[in-house]
Formats: C-alpha cells, sequence, structure tokens
C-alpha cells in the first residue's frame, strides 16, 4: 500500500518568486533584453503566483512584464483585479475587458514601451511547445505598435529556469504523485472482469480527488484483446473481457502542479508475448534509472532504454520520446529523444517512459516519476509492479 506522505503547503513564500524573477532577469541582462511578457497561464503564475479558474474561459487576455530590473507588472482584465491583493504584484494596469476592438493590446505595448529603453529589445514565448493565447490580428498590432523594437524568443531561457524545480515544488510533485500511485493500487484491488474503461476511470478518479488530488485533468485508458494499439484515446465504454490488457495513464493535479505515469493490468489468460512486453518495458526502465543523472544526458537516457527495447525485440516505437519534463505542465521540455543533448542537473524532475510495439498493432508503454538528485535519480511515487498484474474476477 502507498503510503501519502504530510499534504505540502499551498502556494510559495515571495522570496521564491523574488528568486524566480532575479534568475530570468539575470539571463535576459545577460541577453541584452530589457523586458519580457507572458500570455500563458503557467509562465504567468510562475513568475507572479496568480492562480485562477479563469483562465478556462478564452474570451479574456491576460499578460505579465518581467522588466528587467524591479518587479513584474499585470496587464490584466479588471475583473482580475483584485486577485492581485494575494501576489507580490504591485503594479497591476487594467483595462475593462472584454473588449474586442482593443483588448490590452494598446496597454500592453504601453507598458513595454516604457520599460523597455535600453537595447530596445523585447522577449516573448515564441519557441517549440509554446503559444501566444491571443489572436494573430492583435500579435500583429502589438508588433506593429512596437515596430521600433526587436521581438526575441525567451522560450529557451523560461524553460530551462522551470526546467530545475525547487524544494517546495517538488513536494507538490511527489504528493500529487504519491496520490496517483494510491490511486492505481485502489484500481488494482477493485478492477473487475465486465466493468468498462469509464468505470474503471471514474473510480480511480474519485479516489483520488478522495486522497487529497485538486483535479485529475489527464486521465486516458486503452484496452484490447491480448493488447492495445492506442494510448492517446479514451476511456469508452468498452467492456474488459477475459484475455483484454488495459492501461491507464493519469496525471493528477495538486496546487497546480503534476504527476503523469501509467500502469498495465491484464484480465485473465493473456499470450506470453504481452508478459514478455511488459517485463522489457519495466527493465528498460530499471535502464533509465540507472543512467539519469547529473551530467548525463537526455540522449544517453533514451539509448539506455532503448537498447533493451531493441534487444527484446522491438519493432519500432511510435510515441516518438521516451519521456518528458514534469511540473506545471504535464509535460514540459526537456523530451527523452535519440541524440538528446540536454543536460540533466540535480532538482530537474521528469518521465521516464518506454513504449515498444512488440507485435503488429500491439503496443506495451511504462512511465514513472523521477527527481535528479545530487548523486543520480529518486523516485518520486512506488515503482510499479515488477510482474503485469493479471486481473481474475
Amino acid at each position: 500500500m502507498t503510503m501519502l506522505g504530510k499534504t505540502p503547503p499551498r502556494g510559495f513564500a515571495q522570496s521564491e518568486f523574488e528568486a524566480r524573477t532575479e534568475k530570468l532577469q539575470g539571463l535576459m541582462t545577460a541577453s541584452g533584453i530589457d523586458a519580457a511578457f507572458f500570455t500563458t497561464e503557467p509562465e504567468f503564475r510562475y513568475f507572479s503566483g496568480f492562480k485562477s479558474q479563469f483562465w478556462e474561459s478564452p474570451t479574456r487576455p491576460w499578460f505579465l512584464v518581467v522588466p528587467a530590473t524591479g518587479r513584474p507588472i499585470a496587464v490584466v482584465p479588471e475583473i482580475g483585479v483584485a486577485g492581485f491583493e494575494e501576489t507580490w504584484i504591485e503594479d497591476v494596469r487594467s483595462w475593462p475587458s472584454p473588449r474586442p476592438e482593443d483588448d490590452g493590446i494598446s496597454l500592453l505595448g504601453q507598458t513595454l514601451a516604457e520599460v523597455s529603453k535600453g537595447s530596445f529589445k523585447l522577449g516573448g514565448m515564441l519557441g517549440p511547445e509554446t503559444h501566444l493565447r491571443m489572436p494573430a490580428s492583435n500579435f500583429e498590432k502589438l508588433k506593429h505598435a512596437l515596430s521600433q523594437h526587436e521581438l526575441v524568443d525567451v522560450s529557451e531561457l523560461v524553460r530551462k529556469l522551470r526546467s530545475v524545480k525547487s524544494a517546495a515544488e517538488v513536494a507538490k510533485i511527489r504528493f500529487a504523485c504519491e496520490v496517483t500511485s494510491a490511486g492505481f493500487n485502489y484500481l488494482k484491488d477493485n478492477l473487475k472482469v465486465g466493468m468498462t474503461e469509464r468505470e474503471a476511470c471514474k473510480a480511480m478518479h474519485l479516489e483520488m480527488l478522495r486522497l487529497g488530488a485538486d483535479s485529475c485533468p489527464y486521465l486516458i485508458s486503452a484496452s484490447g484483446p491480448d493488447g492495445y494499439d492506442n494510448i492517446i484515446m479514451g476511456p469508452t465504454d468498452r467492456r474488459l473481457n477475459e484475455g483484454d490488457v488495459l492501461i491507464i495513464d493519469t496525471g493528477a493535479n495538486f496546487d497546480g502542479y503534476f504527476s503523469d505515469f501509467d500502469r498495465n493490468f491484464a484480465f485473465g489468460d493473456v499470450p506470453p508475448a504481452t508478459h514478455t512486453a511488459y517485463d522489457a518495458v519495466y527493465r528498460s526502465t530499471e535502464a533509465g534509472l540507472g543512467v539519469a543523472a547529473p551530467g548525463r544526458s537526455t540522449g544517453d537516457v533514451w539509448r539506455a532504454m532503448w537498447d533493451v527495447l531493441e534487444a527484446a525485440g522491438a519493432l519500432g516505437n511510435d510515441v516518438g520520446r521516451m519521456g518528458h519534463g514534469l511540473g506545471m505542465q504535464l509535460t514540459e521540455w526537456p523530451s527523452h529523444v535519440e541524440g538528446g543533448d540536454v543536460v540533466l542537473e540535480p532538482g530537474m524532475v521528469l518521465t521516464l517512459e518506454p513504449g515498444m510495439t512488440y507485435a503488429p498493432g500491439k503496443m506495451m508503454v511504462h512511465e514513472e516519476n523521477i527527481l535528479i538528485t545530487d548523486n543520480g535519480c529518486e523516485m518520486l511515487h512506488q515503482r510499479a509492479w515488477p510482474r503485469l498484474p493479471v486481473i481474475t474476477s
């Protein structure tokens, strides 16, 4: 049985936001950037501490400006101003949104121009795995208003900063992982032949909420005779029958931080090849655990895991990578890919996710969550079962 640790405190000390901002400002200064602006929830929350469910609505934009010195400046709809009383942000500028004809773009442009009078270089999240969360026409208006400025990509700076977690961040992720692990153990004891995928996922979902998860926004499943061939859909109303293999992949969230790992279950007798594939991905994960350490690269981790799968007769890996960063988002930079050159550092939280096609139309995927430590890595939750669990009733 998974033992849950003490529930971590919510939020962060102001000193943590100050440290994050100062680190970014140091990187900006080294690159000659006067200010950066952020428009998406993770970055906005990371530097401001502003946490609101209003991000679920696409109606109103939210902007955060980080100048090269001083505290960030919030440029937000009037409806959100009061929420900043609970943050360390002092300069909050607002407009009556929604106002489609000028939904904060002029105010954002004025704010950026005000704090960018040195190099006239501004940073935005313009790289891979990012988006601007504003209409394309508004971005064009912003660039026109700041035509004397150079707009550069700061996504690489931000992702390097966010990839190394503080002790407080790790505590939240660890708790989310422990809750998820306990949910999987509960499910293992309560799965029955004849349940639907949806019933199984709902049972686990409710248990994770009971144990302390704030939400489980990502909970998918796939099943089929002897195995599965699709791991991004579901759950469905398909009934789990004798001979089926079920995978459930889920990410519980606690105070804005995710877990992300999966477990596999067999129902009754399944072919020996299925058990062999499970053993292969388990041993592949062990290989990844043995390599994941400071100074090693994401490519090293990929190679260690793939060598095991290849030796086990893998026909391929259709997932495209074998793990990724984890934190405020379900998937973060970096990815474990062939030839990956991102060097691991203490404080990184990563998933190990080896997957293989072991027969035509049949996959086996395994995933765990780890923390890179000073000397290697540690699991953030209970390890998967060494043998494929078999549900017999």
